[in-house]
């Protein structure tokens, strides 16, 4: 299945029924008069977050959801029947922008959750709403509301409790891989991730979801490689790791490239917690690893961890200090959300 994260759509809502003009005129009855009845009310437009969904692929081959107009009124004080509502099924994290690409409209992260996007126009009155000790013969009814139309963006944020940066090759897959279930394409040449992987990982009894995107490039921001656009997919993550490729000739080089694409692409995303592992060592002497990792510490201020994703050699204590980070703000996050007791 191919991955999508972004898609635009065009939506809908039903318009309102016409209100009917009508009189009771039967044979032999008496007391006749208006009995025109309302138009139905147009149908909705909803988002809905689901589960059992990770991509927005659904919307690639449909663009157009529009909802269902109501029926008008008719004689003998008959209401028209309702516009059938639409929902669009969406997977958790997604958000609904406006037309411009920029404008939140809401933020759809919880299964279950829904949002009003259209509302649909009410049904015009039938001539009986009008009907008065003054007018007791009105010849005249509402038209529906028109519904609303719109133009709007959906965009997929994966919802991950880590993710990984890098530069291409840097061993992102590998690890990923290593580490779960997630089989992502691993090959020995740069891009070969195209899209974003999700893999969960268990480290002592505990289990957190890791995301993988596909490596940044120096102009990354300006579109050079495949540019900056899947930043977005770590922006929810709690933590950050950065792996840096130990076999390149300038590790700190290496560094400074991906940390100045996080900051260009967003402070959010460049401020998060982060962890720098030094890959591949593997492939290293023991003068070069130490060498390379005083580099690389000089260039970030904080520790280093020296892994191999290859032979998992240090992958433990990587995945302990990403399990420390997720667990200290999972319990701020509780903390936070706690409630005080009612006190008169």
């Amino acid at each position: 299945m191919k991955f999508l994260d972004l898609a635009k759509v065009t939506i809908r809502s039903g318009s309102g029924g016409n209100g009917c003009v009508s009189f009771r005129r039967e044979k032999f009855i008496e007391f006749g008069g208006p009995d025109g009845g309302d138009g139905g009310r147009g149908g909705d437009v909803w988002v809905e977050c689901v589960p059992a969904l990770n991509t927005l692929i659904d919307f690639r081959y449909q663009q157009h959801f529009f909802a269902v107009d109501g029926r008008p009124g008719m004689g003998k004080q008959r209401t028209g029947k309702d516009g059938d509502d639409i929902v669009l099924r969406v997977p958790a994290g997604t958000e609904i922008l406006e037309d411009d690409g920029e404008t939140v409209i809401v933020d759809v992260t919880e299964v279950g959750q829904r949002y009003l996007l259209a509302k649909g126009g009410n049904g015009g009155w039938g001539n009986l709403n009008f009907k008065s000790s003054t007018n007791q013969s009105p010849r005249r009814a509402n038209p529906g509301q028109e519904g609303v139309e719109r133009e709007i963006w959906l965009r997929l944020k994966l919802i991950a409790d880590a993710g990984l940066a890098g530069l291409p090759n840097a061993g992102k897959s590998t690890f990923l891989a290593a580490t779960s279930n997630a089989r992502p394409k691993i090959a020995d040449y740069p891009f070969t991730t195209l899209h974003p992987n999700l893999g969960v990982v268990g480290i002592d009894g505990r289990e957190f979801v890791m995301a993988d995107i596909p490596g940044l490039i120096e102009g990354a921001s300006e579109g050079r490689g495949l540019g900056d656009q899947f930043l977005g997919h770590i922006e929810r993550c709690s933590v950050l790791l950065h792996i840096v490729d130990g076999t390149s000739e300038d590790v700190a080089e290496d560094f400074r490239i991906i940390d100045t694409e996080l900051k260009l692409y967003s402070e959010i995303v460049s401020e998060k917690p982060r962890i720098v592992a030094l890959n591949k060592s593997d492939a290293l002497t023991d003068e070069e690893l130490a060498e390379r990792t005083a580099a690389l510490e000089q260039a970030c201020g904080s520790r280093v961890y020296v892994m191999s994703a290859a032979t998992s050699k240090g992958v433990l204590q990587v995945l302990r200090a990403i399990w420390t980070e997720i667990s200290a703000q999972r319990a701020e996050a509780s903390s936070d959300e706690e409630i005080e007791p009612w006190r008169p």
